[in-house]
């Protein structure tokens, strides 16, 4: 029974180091989107400051320049997040504006790579 095993023993071994270990090489970063913020007549500035200090973490200088970028052009990126936490962003923003009584817009939109 001995000389069984031992005649076994280097017949596995040499079938387990035939294996190779197979690499992941598909991996990348997620898909980035971006938060862009709309101007309209009923939303005050002051409002759109206080959405992007608490919304998404401005310091008060930076949300004072987002906002009369906004005011001037329309429309300003206000934020690039993954997929997930630029819509939890625009969805907390959208419920703070309408419970305000504002019609506050913001979208998401992929990232141009």
């Amino acid at each position: 029974m001995c000389l069984f095993f031992y005649t076994f023993v280097p017949i596995m071994e040499q079938q387990q180091s035939s294996f190779k270990e197979k690499e992941r090489t598909g991996l990348r970063e997620p898909r980035r989107f971006k938060v862009i913020i709309y101007n309209d007549d009923f939303t005050t500035m002051e409002f759109v400051v206080k959405i992007l200090t608490t919304v998404f973490y401005k310091s008060p200088a930076e949300a004072e320049a987002l906002m009369m970028q906004v005011h001037k052009s329309q429309s300003a990126v206000v934020g690039i997040y993954t997929y997930d936490i630029a819509q939890s962003k625009v969805q907390k923003a959208t419920r703070m504006a309408r419970s305000e009584g504002f019609p506050l817009r913001l979208t998401v939109a992929p990232e141009e790579e």
